[in-house]
């Protein structure tokens, strides 16, 4: 039987100790087709730099990154909280890269990683989460059943990792 860990922050010098770890998790998110940004092929040459611009930015303060991990399997999940922005919304914040690697799904992890999140959200004292996702994946239906405001849907919004232009279905949640 495999054990998770609750989900817990980690600071810039953490996500360097952990770099190929978070790499791993998701290489194999954007190999596997998920829309965070990334377009085929996708390797360590591009995921380590991505990472490495992620620590700088919580070093800076202008984000948390949280990570869930199972017993021998070391970092299977992970979530970021864009704590920065404009001077008039200091109490929103931006929801990005929510990755569970495909060996740790269906395990209750990305639940998890998303409770923890409004929890350090609360905490910074922000009360209006924002998210985007591909349109119709299954990151979709996950969001509304937790309670998730669908806002609309941008059609041809981005290119999937393959170059299928997909739509984007924007939320909010208010906490």
């Amino acid at each position: 039987m495999t054990t998770s860990s609750s989900p817990r922050a980690l600071s810039a010098d953490e996500i360097l100790l952990h770099i190929d770890e978070l790499c791993e998790v998701l290489e194999n998110c954007v190999q596997g087709g998920a829309s965070v940004s990334f377009m085929l092929p996708f390797d360590r040459e591009k995921s380590r730099p991505f990472w490495q611009q992620v620590a700088q930015s919580v070093a800076r303060g202008e984000r948390l990154v949280l990570v869930d991990e199972i017993d021998g399997q070391g970092i299977v999940g992970t979530v970021q909280l864009i704590l920065s922005q404009p001077d008039n919304q200091p109490h929103r914040a931006d929801v990005a890269k929510l990755l569970v690697h495909d060996r740790a799904r269906r395990k209750g992890i990305a639940g998890r990683l998303m409770t923890a999140l409004e929890t350090l959200a609360q905490d910074q004292g922000k009360t209006v989460l924002v998210l985007d996702t591909s349109t119709g994946s299954g990151a979709e239906t996950f969001y509304s059943q937790c309670g998730w405001q669908k806002v609309g849907v941008i059609p041809r919004y981005a290119l999937m990792p393959d170059g299928e232009m997909t739509g984007t279905t924007v939320f909010y949640k208010f906490l």
